[in-house]
Protein backbone atom coordinates (compact mmCIF):
# COMPACT_ATOMS: atom_id res chain seq x y z
CA UNK A 1 0.00 0.00 0.00
CA UNK A 2 2.81 2.42 0.92
CA UNK A 3 4.79 1.42 -2.17
CA UNK A 4 1.78 2.12 -4.38
CA UNK A 5 1.38 5.60 -2.82
CA UNK A 6 5.06 6.40 -3.43
CA UNK A 7 4.91 5.30 -7.07
CA UNK A 8 1.71 7.30 -7.65
CA UNK A 9 3.27 10.36 -6.03
CA UNK A 10 6.39 10.09 -8.18
CA UNK A 11 4.33 9.71 -11.31
CA UNK A 12 2.36 12.81 -10.35
CA UNK A 13 5.57 14.81 -9.82
CA UNK A 14 7.06 13.60 -13.10
CA UNK A 15 3.95 14.75 -14.92
CA UNK A 16 4.62 18.32 -13.82
CA UNK A 17 7.36 20.28 -15.51
CA UNK A 18 10.05 22.02 -13.49
CA UNK A 19 8.52 25.34 -14.48
CA UNK A 20 5.08 24.24 -13.26
CA UNK A 21 6.53 23.22 -9.89
CA UNK A 22 8.41 26.45 -9.50
CA UNK A 23 5.38 28.54 -10.44
CA UNK A 24 3.17 26.65 -7.97
CA UNK A 25 5.61 27.24 -5.13
CA UNK A 26 6.34 30.87 -5.93
CA UNK A 27 2.65 31.68 -6.33
CA UNK A 28 1.84 30.07 -2.97
CA UNK A 29 4.62 31.95 -1.14
CA UNK A 30 3.63 35.22 -2.80
CA UNK A 31 0.13 34.80 -1.39
CA UNK A 32 1.33 33.39 1.96
CA UNK A 33 4.56 35.17 2.96
CA UNK A 34 6.85 33.76 5.66
CA UNK A 35 5.81 30.10 5.48
CA UNK A 36 7.63 26.89 6.35
CA UNK A 37 8.26 24.07 3.91
CA UNK A 38 5.68 21.94 5.70
CA UNK A 39 3.08 24.71 5.41
CA UNK A 40 3.86 25.05 1.70
CA UNK A 41 3.49 21.30 1.23
CA UNK A 42 0.20 21.21 3.13
CA UNK A 43 -1.05 24.22 1.19
CA UNK A 44 -0.29 22.61 -2.16
CA UNK A 45 -2.05 19.42 -1.02
CA UNK A 46 -1.34 16.63 -3.52
CA UNK A 47 0.60 18.78 -5.99
CA UNK A 48 4.16 17.89 -4.87
CA UNK A 49 5.96 15.26 -2.84
CA UNK A 50 7.69 16.75 0.21
CA UNK A 51 11.17 15.70 -0.96
CA UNK A 52 10.51 17.27 -4.36
CA UNK A 53 9.34 20.47 -2.69
CA UNK A 54 12.50 20.68 -0.55
CA UNK A 55 14.71 20.30 -3.65
CA UNK A 56 12.70 22.94 -5.48
CA UNK A 57 13.01 25.37 -2.55
CA UNK A 58 16.78 24.96 -2.51
CA UNK A 59 16.93 25.66 -6.25
CA UNK A 60 14.77 28.77 -5.86
CA UNK A 61 17.09 30.03 -3.11
CA UNK A 62 20.07 29.49 -5.43
CA UNK A 63 18.28 31.38 -8.21
CA UNK A 64 17.75 34.31 -5.78
CA UNK A 65 13.98 34.12 -6.26
CA UNK A 66 13.44 33.27 -2.58
CA UNK A 67 14.93 34.40 0.72
CA UNK A 68 14.80 32.42 3.94
CA UNK A 69 15.03 33.19 7.66
CA UNK A 70 15.64 30.85 10.57
CA UNK A 71 17.18 27.38 10.56
CA UNK A 72 15.98 23.81 10.51
CA UNK A 73 12.27 23.40 11.22
CA UNK A 74 12.07 27.13 12.00
CA UNK A 75 13.06 28.08 8.43
CA UNK A 76 10.59 30.44 6.76
CA UNK A 77 10.52 31.31 3.07
CA UNK A 78 9.78 34.69 1.49
CA UNK A 79 9.69 36.08 -2.05
CA UNK A 80 13.04 37.86 -2.52
CA UNK A 81 13.35 41.56 -3.43
CA UNK A 82 14.88 40.33 -6.69
CA UNK A 83 11.85 38.21 -7.63
CA UNK A 84 10.56 40.48 -10.41
CA UNK A 85 14.10 41.14 -11.57
CA UNK A 86 15.11 37.49 -11.94
CA UNK A 87 11.93 35.50 -12.59
CA UNK A 88 12.32 33.86 -16.04
CA UNK A 89 9.93 35.34 -18.60
CA UNK A 90 8.95 33.85 -21.97
CA UNK A 91 9.58 36.69 -24.45
CA UNK A 92 7.26 35.27 -27.10
CA UNK A 93 4.44 34.93 -24.60
CA UNK A 94 5.06 38.39 -23.13
CA UNK A 95 5.00 40.14 -26.50
CA UNK A 96 1.83 38.43 -27.67
CA UNK A 97 0.15 41.43 -26.06
CA UNK A 98 0.34 44.66 -28.01
CA UNK A 99 2.02 47.75 -26.60
CA UNK A 100 -1.15 49.27 -25.12
CA UNK A 101 -2.37 45.97 -23.65
CA UNK A 102 0.73 45.22 -21.59
CA UNK A 103 0.62 46.10 -17.88
CA UNK A 104 3.99 47.76 -17.30
CA UNK A 105 6.03 50.00 -15.03
CA UNK A 106 5.52 53.18 -17.03
CA UNK A 107 7.78 55.45 -14.99
CA UNK A 108 11.44 55.27 -14.06
CA UNK A 109 11.91 53.03 -11.01
CA UNK A 110 13.95 55.11 -8.57
CA UNK A 111 14.59 52.11 -6.28
CA UNK A 112 15.90 49.84 -9.05
CA UNK A 113 19.57 50.87 -8.85
CA UNK A 114 19.73 50.37 -5.08
CA UNK A 115 17.97 47.00 -5.48
CA UNK A 116 20.56 45.90 -8.03
CA UNK A 117 23.25 46.72 -5.50
CA UNK A 118 21.80 44.22 -3.04
CA UNK A 119 21.13 41.16 -5.21
CA UNK A 120 23.17 38.62 -7.08
CA UNK A 121 22.07 38.98 -10.69
CA UNK A 122 23.84 35.75 -11.67
CA UNK A 123 23.21 32.38 -10.06
CA UNK A 124 26.17 30.34 -8.83
CA UNK A 125 25.80 28.05 -11.84
CA UNK A 126 25.80 30.98 -14.26
CA UNK A 127 28.94 32.42 -12.68
CA UNK A 128 30.61 29.01 -12.86
CA UNK A 129 29.91 28.89 -16.57
CA UNK A 130 31.17 32.44 -17.15
CA UNK A 131 34.31 31.88 -15.10
CA UNK A 132 35.04 28.63 -16.93
CA UNK A 133 34.67 30.44 -20.26
CA UNK A 134 36.94 33.25 -19.07
CA UNK A 135 39.59 30.70 -18.09
CA UNK A 136 39.28 29.21 -21.56
CA UNK A 137 39.75 32.68 -23.08
CA UNK A 138 42.82 33.33 -20.92
CA UNK A 139 44.41 30.05 -21.97
CA UNK A 140 43.60 30.50 -25.67
CA UNK A 141 44.74 34.11 -25.88
CA UNK A 142 47.99 33.38 -24.02
CA UNK A 143 49.03 31.06 -26.86
CA UNK A 144 48.70 33.79 -29.49
CA UNK A 145 51.43 36.18 -30.55
CA UNK A 146 50.63 39.89 -30.23
CA UNK A 147 49.96 40.20 -33.96
CA UNK A 148 47.68 37.14 -33.91
CA UNK A 149 45.78 38.47 -30.91
CA UNK A 150 45.41 41.93 -32.48
CA UNK A 151 44.08 40.34 -35.66
CA UNK A 152 41.39 38.49 -33.72
CA UNK A 153 40.52 41.61 -31.75
CA UNK A 154 40.18 43.51 -35.02
CA UNK A 155 37.82 40.84 -36.35
CA UNK A 156 35.71 41.05 -33.20
CA UNK A 157 35.66 44.88 -33.43
CA UNK A 158 34.36 44.74 -37.00
CA UNK A 159 31.68 42.24 -36.00
CA UNK A 160 30.63 44.37 -33.04
CA UNK A 161 30.52 47.56 -35.09
CA UNK A 162 28.30 45.79 -37.63
CA UNK A 163 25.94 44.10 -35.17
CA UNK A 164 25.61 47.05 -32.80
CA UNK A 165 24.76 49.26 -35.79
CA UNK A 166 22.38 46.67 -37.24
CA UNK A 167 20.45 46.62 -33.96
CA UNK A 168 19.93 50.36 -34.50
CA UNK A 169 18.61 49.87 -38.03
CA UNK A 170 21.83 50.15 -40.06
CA UNK A 171 21.53 48.21 -43.35
CA UNK A 172 25.21 47.56 -44.09
CA UNK A 173 26.04 43.87 -44.45
CA UNK A 174 28.97 42.37 -42.54
CA UNK A 175 31.07 42.22 -45.73
CA UNK A 176 30.22 45.83 -46.56
CA UNK A 177 31.14 46.81 -43.01
CA UNK A 178 34.49 45.05 -43.25
CA UNK A 179 35.25 46.83 -46.55
CA UNK A 180 34.31 50.18 -45.03
CA UNK A 181 36.31 49.77 -41.83
CA UNK A 182 39.38 48.25 -43.47
CA UNK A 183 39.50 50.03 -46.82
CA UNK A 184 37.22 53.06 -46.22
CA UNK A 185 35.02 51.97 -49.15
CA UNK A 186 31.39 52.95 -48.70
CA UNK A 187 28.63 50.68 -49.98
CA UNK A 188 26.46 51.68 -52.90
CA UNK A 189 22.92 52.73 -52.04
CA UNK A 190 23.67 53.34 -48.35
CA UNK A 191 23.41 56.64 -46.54
CA UNK A 192 26.31 58.69 -45.26
CA UNK A 193 24.98 58.39 -41.70
CA UNK A 194 25.10 54.58 -41.90
CA UNK A 195 28.78 54.67 -42.80
CA UNK A 196 29.45 57.26 -40.10
CA UNK A 197 27.72 55.14 -37.48
CA UNK A 198 29.95 52.17 -38.30
CA UNK A 199 33.15 54.23 -38.40
CA UNK A 200 32.26 55.80 -35.05
CA UNK A 201 31.78 52.37 -33.49
CA UNK A 202 35.23 51.33 -34.62
CA UNK A 203 36.75 54.58 -33.36
CA UNK A 204 35.10 54.14 -29.95
CA UNK A 205 36.34 50.56 -29.71
CA UNK A 206 39.85 51.53 -30.76
CA UNK A 207 39.81 54.24 -28.08
CA UNK A 208 38.79 51.71 -25.42
CA UNK A 209 41.40 49.18 -26.55
CA UNK A 210 44.14 51.82 -26.50
CA UNK A 211 42.92 53.27 -23.17
CA UNK A 212 41.57 50.28 -21.22
CA UNK A 213 41.61 52.13 -17.89
CA UNK A 214 39.58 55.06 -19.20
CA UNK A 215 36.39 53.85 -17.52
CA UNK A 216 38.04 53.00 -14.20
CA UNK A 217 36.48 54.51 -12.23
CA UNK A 218 33.36 55.02 -14.30
CA UNK A 219 31.93 58.54 -14.31
CA UNK A 220 29.31 60.55 -16.17
CA UNK A 221 32.05 62.53 -17.95
CA UNK A 222 33.73 59.35 -19.19
CA UNK A 223 30.46 57.89 -20.42
CA UNK A 224 29.78 61.20 -22.19
CA UNK A 225 33.17 60.97 -23.91
CA UNK A 226 32.32 57.54 -25.34
CA UNK A 227 28.89 58.79 -26.39
CA UNK A 228 30.49 61.78 -28.14
CA UNK A 229 32.74 59.49 -30.19
CA UNK A 230 29.77 57.35 -31.19
CA UNK A 231 27.65 60.36 -32.17
CA UNK A 232 30.33 62.29 -34.07
CA UNK A 233 28.94 63.90 -37.27
CA UNK A 234 25.51 62.32 -36.70
CA UNK A 235 23.68 65.51 -35.72
CA UNK A 236 22.89 64.19 -32.23
CA UNK A 237 23.03 66.36 -29.11
CA UNK A 238 26.00 65.63 -26.85
CA UNK A 239 25.98 65.14 -23.09
CA UNK A 240 23.04 64.64 -20.72
CA UNK A 241 19.74 65.59 -22.36
CA UNK A 242 17.59 68.45 -21.09
CA UNK A 243 14.25 67.33 -22.50
CA UNK A 244 12.06 64.26 -22.49
CA UNK A 245 12.37 61.39 -24.97
CA UNK A 246 10.12 58.56 -26.05
CA UNK A 247 11.18 55.00 -26.87
CA UNK A 248 9.77 53.22 -29.90
CA UNK A 249 7.79 50.09 -29.05
CA UNK A 250 7.02 50.83 -25.40
CA UNK A 251 4.98 53.10 -23.15
CA UNK A 252 7.84 53.27 -20.61
CA UNK A 253 8.85 56.91 -20.17
CA UNK A 254 12.39 57.64 -18.96
CA UNK A 255 13.19 60.57 -16.68
CA UNK A 256 12.79 63.98 -18.33
CA UNK A 257 14.49 66.16 -15.71
CA UNK A 258 18.22 66.79 -16.24
CA UNK A 259 18.93 66.91 -12.49
CA UNK A 260 17.20 63.55 -11.92
CA UNK A 261 18.97 62.02 -14.92
CA UNK A 262 22.35 63.10 -13.53
CA UNK A 263 21.36 61.77 -10.12
CA UNK A 264 20.46 58.40 -11.63
CA UNK A 265 23.69 58.29 -13.64
CA UNK A 266 25.73 59.12 -10.52
CA UNK A 267 23.95 56.35 -8.60
CA UNK A 268 24.65 53.92 -11.42
CA UNK A 269 28.35 54.84 -11.54
CA UNK A 270 28.64 54.47 -7.77
CA UNK A 271 26.96 51.07 -7.96
CA UNK A 272 29.20 49.81 -10.77
CA UNK A 273 32.41 51.19 -9.25
CA UNK A 274 31.58 49.37 -6.01
CA UNK A 275 31.04 45.96 -7.60
CA UNK A 276 33.80 43.36 -7.50
CA UNK A 277 32.36 40.94 -10.02
CA UNK A 278 33.28 41.96 -13.57
CA UNK A 279 30.38 40.09 -15.18
CA UNK A 280 27.79 41.77 -12.94
CA UNK A 281 29.37 45.15 -13.58
CA UNK A 282 29.35 44.68 -17.38
CA UNK A 283 25.78 43.35 -17.51
CA UNK A 284 24.41 46.12 -15.29
CA UNK A 285 26.16 48.78 -17.37
CA UNK A 286 24.54 47.26 -20.45
CA UNK A 287 21.02 47.49 -19.02
CA UNK A 288 21.18 50.60 -16.84
CA UNK A 289 22.73 52.98 -19.37
CA UNK A 290 19.98 51.90 -21.76
CA UNK A 291 17.27 52.17 -19.08
CA UNK A 292 18.22 55.65 -17.86
CA UNK A 293 18.34 56.93 -21.47
CA UNK A 294 20.56 59.86 -20.48
CA UNK A 295 21.13 60.96 -24.09
CA UNK A 296 18.72 62.01 -26.83
CA UNK A 297 20.02 59.14 -28.99
CA UNK A 298 22.73 56.46 -28.92
CA UNK A 299 22.04 55.11 -25.44
CA UNK A 300 22.10 51.41 -26.33
CA UNK A 301 25.20 51.88 -28.50
CA UNK A 302 26.95 53.62 -25.62
CA UNK A 303 25.83 50.85 -23.26
CA UNK A 304 27.33 48.13 -25.46
CA UNK A 305 30.66 49.94 -25.72
CA UNK A 306 30.84 50.66 -21.97
CA UNK A 307 29.94 47.02 -21.26
CA UNK A 308 32.89 45.96 -23.41
CA UNK A 309 35.16 48.60 -21.89
CA UNK A 310 34.52 47.07 -18.46
CA UNK A 311 35.37 43.59 -19.76
CA UNK A 312 38.51 44.77 -21.58
CA UNK A 313 39.73 46.76 -18.57
CA UNK A 314 39.54 43.57 -16.49
CA UNK A 315 41.31 41.48 -19.17
CA UNK A 316 38.09 39.62 -19.89
CA UNK A 317 36.87 38.56 -23.30
CA UNK A 318 34.83 41.32 -25.01
CA UNK A 319 31.50 40.67 -26.72
CA UNK A 320 30.71 41.11 -30.41
CA UNK A 321 26.96 40.29 -30.09
CA UNK A 322 27.39 38.88 -33.63
CA UNK A 323 24.80 36.12 -33.41
CA UNK A 324 22.12 38.18 -31.65
CA UNK A 325 18.81 38.58 -33.45
CA UNK A 326 18.17 42.37 -33.33
CA UNK A 327 14.47 41.81 -32.62
CA UNK A 328 15.24 39.50 -29.68
CA UNK A 329 17.75 42.03 -28.35
CA UNK A 330 15.21 44.85 -28.54
CA UNK A 331 12.53 42.71 -26.88
CA UNK A 332 14.93 41.79 -24.08
CA UNK A 333 15.63 45.47 -23.45
CA UNK A 334 11.94 46.38 -23.61
CA UNK A 335 11.24 43.69 -21.01
CA UNK A 336 13.78 45.35 -18.72
CA UNK A 337 12.26 48.79 -19.32
CA UNK A 338 8.70 47.63 -18.73
CA UNK A 339 9.10 45.03 -15.96
CA UNK A 340 12.65 45.63 -14.68
CA UNK A 341 13.22 41.97 -15.51
CA UNK A 342 16.81 41.15 -16.44
CA UNK A 343 16.55 37.47 -17.41
CA UNK A 344 16.25 37.83 -21.19
CA UNK A 345 19.13 40.27 -21.60
CA UNK A 346 21.18 38.23 -19.11
CA UNK A 347 20.73 35.14 -21.30
CA UNK A 348 21.93 37.14 -24.31
CA UNK A 349 24.97 38.32 -22.32
CA UNK A 350 25.91 34.80 -21.21
CA UNK A 351 25.35 33.28 -24.66
CA UNK A 352 27.35 36.02 -26.38
CA UNK A 353 30.21 35.70 -23.92
CA UNK A 354 30.33 32.00 -24.78
CA UNK A 355 30.19 32.76 -28.50
CA UNK A 356 33.02 35.31 -28.23
CA UNK A 357 35.30 32.98 -26.28
CA UNK A 358 34.71 30.11 -28.67
CA UNK A 359 34.51 32.13 -31.88
CA UNK A 360 37.56 34.40 -31.58
CA UNK A 361 41.14 34.25 -30.34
Amino acid sequence: MVLKWVITDLESDMAKSTTDKRDLILDFIRKNPSVSSREIHDGLADELAYATLKRALQNLLKENLLDSTGKGKATRYHISPAYELLLPVDLDEYFKKEIDDRVIKRSFNHSLISLLGNVNVFTAEELDRLNTLQQQYTEKSSMLSKSEYDKELERLAIDLSWKSSQIEGNTYSLLETERLLKDKQTAAGKTRDEATMLLNHKEALDFIIENPHHISPLSIARIEEIHSILMKELNVERNIRRRGVGITGTNYRPLDNEFQIREAMEAMCNLLNGLDNVFSKALLALVLISYIQAFTDGNKRTARIICNAILINANHCPLSFRTVDPIIYKKAMLLFYEQNNITAIKKIFIDQFGFAVEGYF
